[in-house]
């Protein structure tokens, strides 16, 4: 797959990606982490809407954890205080295994200049994660061309989604990197990242 070609007089994929990330970074955060309610009521300019997001949920082996965790907390609590104490404690112990699933819970978001992942309770937006558009060089439902770099996985698989894997630039618009993740529309993610779809 070809690489896109810098003109002479564009300016260096690096310097438009820095500019890019602050770009995206006010855009998203002028949307509260439930994107669908619409932009924030403390923002005084209307932002351009989100070209894309989607929940990301743990991942069905972290969910499994979960649950195996809050199980082994009972039961040795059972073990060691006794079955009535363990009794008392199933609601705290669901609560917070339940507390647990909805913070790792996190928001695929393409804004117009930039890609992330927003963890819920943790943070809405850094610049951790964040791959501007300019250096995204193509989209593929996976797997990924065996010529490509490996790729780092964001979010688990759930039903109804599709993997898919995306190849960019490194923020030194030198380097090749790839992340995998899986969305509900490939088309209309690849279409929000001004790429096709191969």
């Amino acid at each position: 797959m070809a690489r896109r070609t810098r003109r002479p007089n564009d300016e260096p994929p690096a310097v438009r990606a820095a500019r890019d990330r602050e770009r995206h970074v006010s855009q998203v955060t002028s949307y509260g982490f439930f994107a669908r309610r619409g932009p924030k009521r403390s923002v005084t300019v209307t932002p351009a809407p989100l070209r894309y997001w989607q929940y990301v949920l743990v991942s069905p082996g972290v969910a499994l954890a979960t649950v195996a965790a809050v199980v082994v907390w009972l039961v040795a609590l059972g073990l060691i205080s006794g079955w009535a104490a363990a009794r008392s404690e199933a609601p705290l112990a669901v609560v917070l295994g339940l507390l647990v699933l909805v913070l790792a819970t996190s928001r695929l978001t393409v804004s117009d200049f930039a890609v992330s992942t927003d963890i819920a309770g943790v943070r809405q937006t850094s610049s951790f994660g964040i791959v501007p558009l300019v250096l995204v060089e193509d989209v593929v439902l996976a797997p990924a061309p065996a010529d490509w770099p490996r790729a780092k996985r964001r979010g688990g698989w759930w039903p109804g989604r599709r993997r898919v894997v995306v190849r960019h630039l490194a923020a030194d618009g030198e380097r090749d990197r790839a992340f995998s993740i899986w969305v509900r529309d490939p088309q209309a993610f690849a279409d929000a990242l001004d790429r096709p779809l191969a």
